[in-house]
């Protein structure tokens, strides 16, 4: 247990007793596993997937990092592809603030993250998810190229409607992910968990082939309602879907669900 969850008292632990399964990759997972343990929960990690550079070595990237002044927008959907994109803008020559390349990006995380390597921010969608950044994102004026670095693998939904609203769009592979296989102990321990968390489409699906069904714990908590749509494609009942598609508020959402005046667990 962290020294957070060791330093609360009873009362500020409503995951007490409970034990919560994480789903994130390794490398991202403590985050979630601290928020959870900081509410009393026991946690068994069990990366779904794991995440890997891009097929091409990082070819396509460096060269859209290159030529990133010829873009009116760059757009981030996830830390992943901000940690793999804004190093390589160090090979880049300063732009002018009167061309500077604007910067969306989808989700708090993503905005703290390009925050904090120094890169300023210009949209964030209200709702975390890209139907919401579409409904904000300006029209084509002058320039009409927006730059997308992304995970080999993802939705449609966000070049397609970029494309539709009158933009060119260059989708450039930022990182790619495969399934993690989990190791015994681990789904043993899964199988008497009271519930599990699901932060991304992809961990839903990696999880559910390597794991199975009987892995699931009776509570699914779900980051946002693209991940919930992907756990019920599967045939999973999804119980906890924060309003805020932040780990914090995914945290506090299932604390609340499973709280101590919760109903017992059947």
């Amino acid at each position: 247990m962290s020294a957070g969850a060791e330093a609360r008292d009873g009362n500020d632990q409503p995951l007490r007793g409970r034990t919560v399964v994480v789903t994130r990759a390794e490398s991202q997972a403590p985050a979630l596993v601290d928020l959870l343990q900081g509410l009393g929960a026991d946690t068994v990690l069990m990366p779904a997937i794991r995440v890997l550079g891009p097929a091409d070595g990082g070819e396509g990237l460096r060269a859209a990092a290159e030529h990133l002044a010829e873009y009116d927008w760059v757009v981030f959907t996830s830390v992943n592809a901000v940690e793999r994109f804004v190093p390589l803008l160090g090979r880049v020559p300063p732009v002018t603030p009167a061309i500077r390349t604007r910067v969306a990006a989808i989700g708090a995380g993503t905005a703290r993250a390009l925050a904090g390597a120094g890169l300023p921010v210009d949209l964030v969608p209200e709702r975390f998810v890209a139907e919401s950044l579409l409904e904000t994102f300006p029209p084509p004026s002058g320039g009409r190229r927006v730059l997308l670095p992304r995970a080999a693998v993802a939705r449609e939904v966000l070049p397609e409607g970029l494309r539709a609203a009158g933009w060119h769009v260059d989708v450039v592979e930022a990182y790619r992910t495969e399934r993690s296989r989990p190791p015994a102990e681990s789904l043993a321990a899964a199988r008497g968990a009271d519930a599990i968390t699901f932060t991304s489409a992809s961990s839903v699906g990696s999880y559910l082939d390597e794991a199975g069904a009987a892995a699931v714990p009776p509570v699914v908590a779900c980051i946002g309602p693209v991940t919930a749509a992907a756990a019920r494609e599967r045939d999973l009942e999804v119980d906890v879907v924060p309003e805020v598609h932040t780990m914090k508020a995914l945290a506090e959402a299932l604390a609340a669900h499973l709280g101590p005046d919760a109903q017992p667990l059947g």
